[in-house]
């Protein structure tokens, strides 16, 4: 019996598109093999690959101006091959600190360049995303990077900034496609697969084919975006598997009707979850301020974390696991990524009634 996966990432995959690659795993479409085992400069795997490619265009609306790439190493690789590409010597690039994920991107930036907080909490409190007006915005850096979704602390831009004539760097990697976006926004998009699309091992960019095109180059041709954009993301060998799995996963949002309607579904689930949190007169308590809350990432503590322990061995034993927060801010956090369903979301809110009842 499958479990009701709350894992912050790797996180929970559509059952469908697992079921798929259950079905193809030993022999892909009567080839004799699995997937994994052709050629990335085959017409099999290019099939897919290039359908992935379309997929993502479709579902994001993504204009000619911008192009998707597939490429290794996880966000956190990102950090540093951003400033390589694209922060040149005499120029500094602005960072929104929202959190974990962003101190640690600005920290790989300073081995670079010079770089700059625009905005990081006064308190060192990560409770809150800040307001366009208290970003403080150097007209002249060469990009300006912003974290959409911190995971870690549960906060969330449901308005993303705007960076006026500088480029825009946003790393989607927990909220990527949740819901429709207007990509033409954005000079470069990057995500980690491994929670709303697909496996680990695999990162998504979505970016301005001029603001790429305009990359340092006097850095190996290896860490320039440019080279992989170019060459279809086949310049080396890519993780076909990943993009097999992510290819699977966009075939599921199409058939329940795209980005619109998993917007629907996931405002739903945090509206159902955040209620049950704050009718639960002050035993469930969220820390994250309303207006910054996460749809996907929702946190919060109980009254003691004793208790907390108790409610994670207790919800496993329900057959609901990844509950326990990030061992930096403790407490419980729900992931609730696209596969989670309306259903999952309300065995848990029974559940946490339950436990309130008998520990209150």
């Amino acid at each position: 019996m499958r479990v009701i996966n709350f894992n912050a990432g790797p996180a929970g995959l559509p059952l469908p598109a697992l079921e798929a690659a259950r079905e193809e795993l030993i022999d892909f479409q009567k080839t004799g093999m699995s997937v994994m085992e052709h050629s990335h400069r085959g017409a099999t795997y290019e099939a897919v690959h290039d359908e992935a490619i379309a997929l993502f265009t479709e579902l994001l609306a993504i204009p000619k101006s911008h192009g998707v790439t597939f490429v290794q190493g996880g966000a956190s690789l990102q950090f540093g091959l951003i400033p390589m590409n694209f922060l040149p010597k005499g120029k500094s690039a602005d960072y929104v600190v929202t959190g974990v994920w962003s101190e640690k991107a600005i920290s790989e930036a300073k081995y670079l360049g010079e770089v700059r907080a625009a905005w990081a909490p006064p308190d060192g409190k990560f409770v809150r995303v800040p307001t366009q007006a208290e970003l403080k915005l150097d007209p002249n850096a060469a990009y300006a990077h912003t974290t959409s979704n911190n995971t870690i602390y549960g906060t969330q831009f449901h308005t993303l900034p705007d960076t006026g004539a500088v480029p825009h760097v946003c790393d989607m990697s927990s909220d990527f496609m949740w819901r429709p976006i207007d990509v033409s926004k954005f000079a470069f998009i990057y995500a980690g697969a491994q929670k709303n699309i697909g496996p680990s091992g695999l990162v998504v960019v979505v970016a301005n084919r001029d603001f790429i095109a305009k990359r340092r180059t006097d850095i190996p041709k290896i860490f320039q975006y440019q080279t992989h954009a170019e060459n279809n993301s086949l310049y080396n060998t890519p993780n076909t598997w990943g993009i097999y799995l992510c290819r699977n996963v966009l075939r599921w949002m199409k058939s329940i009707g795209g980005l619109t309607a998993l917007e629907v579904r996931n405002k739903e689930k945090a509206a159902v979850l955040y209620g049950a949190i704050d009718a639960a007169g002050g035993f469930y308590r969220c820390p994250v301020e309303p207006a910054s809350r996460s749809v996907m990432n929702i946190v919060f503590r109980l009254p003691s974390e004793a208790l907390e322990d108790k409610f994670v061995a207790e919800a496993k034993k329900a057959n609901m696991v990844g509950l326990k927060g990030h061992r930096s801010a403790g407490g419980i956090r729900v992931s609730a990524y696209n596969a989670v369903s309306v259903e999952d979301i309300k065995a848990l809110v029974s559940f946490m009634q339950t436990f309130s009842k008998a520990n209150g």
